[in-house]
């Protein structure tokens, strides 16, 4: 094998090596997303806990009482994390090898 083949491999491996990283790493970002939006529906409602009328229910409804913009932010996120975040993922792993 000559020194040219030998560096032209080892620079397409390099290459390659690159493109997985930054797959795993777009992939862990999409992962991330449910958790750190579900995270800032809490920050939410500890920071403005008077939107969260669970907390003082004074003659409220039970639609009043479960629609809570925080409450949503939280769902959002989960259900993100749980529903889609695994097919993007799976999508975003399968591109590395080469299927459309």
């Amino acid at each position: 094998m000559s020194a040219d083949i030998a560096h032209s491999l080892e620079r397409n491996r390099d290459a390659a090596d690159a493109a997985t990283r930054q797959r795993v790493r777009r992939a862990r970002i999409v992962l991330a997303l449910g958790p750190l939006t579900a995270l800032a529906g809490v920050v939410w409602a500890v920071l403005q806990p008077w939107r969260i009328t669970l907390l003082h229910p004074s003659g409220q409804g039970f639609w009043w009482l479960v629609s809570e913009p925080p409450l949503y932010v939280v769902l959002v996120g989960v259900l993100f994390r749980l529903a889609l975040a695994p097919g993007i993922v799976a999508d975003l792993l399968d591109e590395e090898e080469g299927e459309p």
